[in-house]
């Protein structure tokens, strides 16, 4: 079952998000990830929405996301993410 790693994120230094945006890619790669959101355009329908980026990757299964988030590989980058931008990250299962 697919699992989604949905991130929303305010960036609050855009040449430090512009670094971490540089290299994620690859890291998200190895764990067979690829984006479905990344940043663009959304419009609020119902409710608040408290942060203006939307961020969300796909992933094989959890193990492959979790896998993802706990590599060396991104662990090595995500201070540069925490530094460039306030945010919110889950890992949700998709729908069997």
């Amino acid at each position: 079952m697919k699992a989604y790693v949905i991130v929303q994120e305010t960036i609050v230094d855009e040449a430090k998000f512009a670094e971490y945006r540089a290299q994620v890619l690859p890291t998200v790669e190895a764990f067979g990830g690829e984006f479905v959101i990344r940043g663009g355009h959304w419009t609020l329908m119902e409710g608040e929405w408290p942060r203006p980026r939307l961020v969300i990757i796909a992933f094989p299964s959890r193990e492959a996301a979790e896998g993802w988030y706990k590599s060396a590989a991104y662990q090595k980058l995500l201070p540069l993410r925490l530094k460039a931008s306030q945010s919110d990250l889950i890992i949700a299962d998709g729908v069997a």
